[in-house]
């Protein structure tokens, strides 16, 4: 649909604006060190260059780029001797590890869909996720297999492969290794063990590259209606989202080193483990989970230049009291995300003092436009960030718009005024994987209603003040409390639920149920054993305190009124 001629005058005026503001000598356009191509070719492109150079190292394990481009070829020959083709989807039930970054790979390059999956699922995610893609192949670790066991009855599934952490632990580890990464591997009957098959298989030819704009990948979100969304995205999404930081967010080269904890099932966490890296030819210092001893010996060991975390992890590494036994030199950039603690001025200079690096805000996003969608780097100085308020997230990256819009009318909002944010991006999901109606509602004329409420300054800067929709933050993890709901109207007792969220001092949020039983049920179940119920068929982090009430305050139209919900009220 053509834009107005308001919208117009509007994003004229926003991109003279921008370009004013922008930080000097930051590039601002995408930078495609390989051209606009596939994220396989880039892996191919790297591996021609510096075949021996280390893509993944794990505790001491090394993957080289040539390891890894015929490792993921021989995956994606796996995966066709399988039957599965272009476009069938391909779920990964996988934490941190090197045969995460196999797989992805060897899925891309076949042209079928990467389904991740949280590794910390019980069998009623996963299972929703399975039956919502339908995908027949699911890649586990042997630890997560009695979960996939649990689902195959009632999903699609007819291969599953299974990996393990012990297949790629050194016998001499060269950081210290976390116990729950240390089992000895799992025998599973019936299943393929992945790296085996790779190594029976003859060498692969190498298949032609996918089409930057067939579907890669279905990452999840939640939503306010119900349970979670695939969000659809294409090799160009991920190849774009790489350029369009790259020399801005994330300043980095071949002789650069990346640390990342990040898990790479959740979006960040593919971003900045499996895309940015790769895509610069960099080495990735790849740990399996957050542990701050590991974190401050990888940077030690292997001279890491640029690592994000949350403010939690900056903070827990000062207050360490090892801290000082570690060389943290090399460290050029260090971006961290603010979920339970924020990030200001006296975090800022504490770590500058101890370090000689700044922290930095990384950026808005979401998962619909795979995420890192704007820069705060260049604005540092005098604390202009951390000191400009509501919370700066700075302008977009190259390629990238916001406008802010009335939420009820969609009308432009003037400079300065609050509203929703939408936003335009060469990353914006295609659509929710089956999910027209949403589609319909969240994609208008090529912007994303985010659902966020900001505003855009006289200077041009984007601020985020909230979320409309109902996420919560647990520890930095997202939690939509109508997934919760969805689950809870499943229980045989339960008549209805309403979940909002409890602040809490270590955990940034927790969620509380609210809930009312049927009636001939009241008096049978206790709060305790509703969430028992709940901890099995769902994530730990999502298990909602549970308050029984004798009734839902409702709408007319039969909502519940959550502002009437008191998760701080005394029980």
């Amino acid at each position: 649909m053509t834009a107005s001629a308001e919208e117009t005058e509007y994003l004229a005026k926003l991109h003279e604006l921008w370009a004013k503001a922008w930080p000097k000598g930051t590039p601002n356009k995408p930078q495609y060190l390989h051209g606009e191509v596939a994220l396989t070719e880039y892996l191919r492109a790297w591996a021609k260059r510096n075949p021996e150079k280390p893509a993944v190292i794990f505790y001491g394990h090394v993957t080289t780029y040539a390891e890894l481009d015929a490792q993921s070829d021989r995956f994606a020959a796996l995966l066709m001797e399988k039957g599965i083709r272009k476009g069938d989807r391909v779920a990964v039930f996988l934490p941190n590890c090197p045969q995460f970054h196999i797989v992805f790979f060897g899925i891309l390059k076949l042209g079928a869909i990467h389904v991740p999956v949280s590794p910390l699922s019980r069998a009623f995610e996963l299972s929703y996720e399975l039956n919502d893609t339908d995908a027949e192949v699911i890649v586990a670790l042997d630890q997560l297999a009695p979960v996939v066991d649990q689902v195959r009855s009632e999903s699609k599934l007819r291969e599953v492969i299974v990996t393990s952490f012990a297949d790629v632990l050194p016998a001499k580890p060269t950081i210290p290794v976390p116990d729950s990464i240390s089992a000895p591997r799992i025998a599973i009957s019936g299943a393929t063990d992945l790296l085996p098959a790779l190594a029976a298989l003859p060498e692969p030819k190498p298949l032609p590259p996918a089409g930057l704009d067939d579907v890669a990948a279905l990452n999840y979100t939640g939503g306010t209606t119900g349970m979670p969304k695939g969000c659809v995205h294409t090799q160009r999404d991920m190849v774009y989202t790489a350029a369009a930081n790259h020399g801005i967010s994330v300043v980095a080269n071949e002789g650069s080193v990346f640390l990342s904890f990040f898990p790479e099932f959740w979006i960040a966490g593919e971003n900045f483990g499996l895309i940015f890296p790769m895509f610069t030819g960099a080495t990735l210092v790849l740990l399996a989970r957050w542990d701050a001893i590991g974190a401050l010996s990888a940077i030690d060991r292997y001279k890491v230049n640029v690592t994000a975390m949350p403010v939690d992890g900056a903070v827990e590494l000062m207050d360490h009291p090892r801290f000082g036994e570690f060389d943290l030199s090399s460290l050029n950039q260090v971006r961290v995300v603010s979920f339970v603690k924020k990030l200001n001025p006296a975090y800022r200079k504490r770590w500058k003092d101890l370090t000689g690096t700044i922290l930095t805000e990384a950026s808005w996003g979401m998962t619909e436009t795979h995420t890192s969608n704007t820069l705060t780097a260049g604005f540092q100085d005098d604390d202009f960030d951390l000191l400009s308020q509501p919370i700066f997230v700075g302008l977009p990256v190259p390629g990238a718009e916001f406008k802010i819009t009335d939420f009820e009318t969609g009308e432009l909002v003037p400079l300065g005024g609050e509203g929703e944010i939408r936003v335009r991006t060469p990353s914006l999901l295609k659509s929710y994987w089956n999910k027209p109606e949403a589609t319909a509602e969240s994609l208008i004329d090529g912007w994303l209603r985010t659902g966020d409420i900001g505003t855009i300054d006289t200077d041009g800067f984007l601020h985020f003040l909230g979320r409309r929709k109902e996420m919560l933050k647990v520890k930095g993890m997202s939690v939509f409390p109508p997934e919760i709901e969805a689950l809870l109207g499943q229980h045989p007792k339960v008549l209805g639920s309403g979940v909002v969220g409890r602040e809490d001092a270590s955990k940034g949020q927790v969620p509380v149920a609210f809930i009312q039983l049927k009636p001939e049920e009241r008096g049978t179940v206790t709060p305790a054993e509703l969430q028992a119920w709940c901890a099995e068929r769902m994530a730990v982090y999502k298990v909602p305190e549970i308050r029984i009430i004798d009734a839902l305050p409702m709408t007319a139209t039969g909502k519940v009124k959550k502002q009437e919900l008191d998760a701080n009220a005394p029980q």
